[in-house]
């Protein structure tokens, strides 16, 4: 792996970690962040949307599908209250942005796994595998880990460490792979030519 591929590692991190710093810091604000989020999904397709090819409908299908999946598991995790977030108004049990957070996840994950597989000298379905399986397992954990220890919610399930648990971790990781999954099947079945997805690593 070239040293552009922990560069931009490290500068991945280093927005994740903003990100979770100001959602944590104005979580009361609920729908203000709703709103922010929604304005950036609007200007990332108002960008992209113009062009087009079978990229943009991969990344719209792993947003919309991460947003549905995460919905049900919230909906889940809430009820059997393995999980609960705080500061909500109306005795709500969700706040505003979450299904907009669930998506701008997917396309947050899919841009640092574009350019780190850029960024590999040898493009292996081994590799890819590997850039997949560490994007989904270091970035959504250590944005929870921010966002939980600044206040937003708070996890009931056993075995934790710095507010996460162990099923948390495992639960994030599964839902992303089951979703980059699906669009490994998707982009297969019709030949789309996708730079993560794709079964062709030219």
């Amino acid at each position: 792996m070239e040293k552009g591929f922990y560069k931009e590692l490290v500068k991945s991190i280093i927005k994740l970690v903003l990100a979770g710093i100001v959602i944590g810091l104005s979580h009361t604000y609920d729908l203000i962040i709703a709103l922010v989020l929604v304005l950036l999904i609007v200007f990332y397709f108002y960008k992209n949307f113009t062009k087009k090819d079978d990229f943009n409908k991969t990344v719209v299908i792993g947003m919309i599908t991460t947003g549905i999946l995460g919905i049900l598991v919230e909906y889940w995790g809430v009820s059997n209250k393995y999980w609960l977030y705080h500061n909500l108004s109306n005795g709500r049990s969700f706040p505003f942005w979450l299904p907009f957070a669930w998506m701008l996840a997917f396309l947050f994950l899919y841009m640092i796994e574009v350019k780190m597989m850029q960024l590999l000298v040898k493009k292996s379905w081994r590799n890819k595998f590997l850039i997949l399986f560490l994007v989904a397992t270091i970035f959504p954990v250590l944005g929870e880990i921010i966002t939980i220890n600044l206040g937003v919610w708070t996890y009931y399930w056993p075995y934790q460490f710095v507010g996460i648990p162990l099923f948390a971790v495992l639960g994030l990781l599964t839902l992303h792979m089951f979703v980059n999954l699906l669009l490994v099947i998707y982009c297969h079945k019709f030949k789309i030519n996708d730079p993560i997805f794709s079964l062709d690593l030219s």
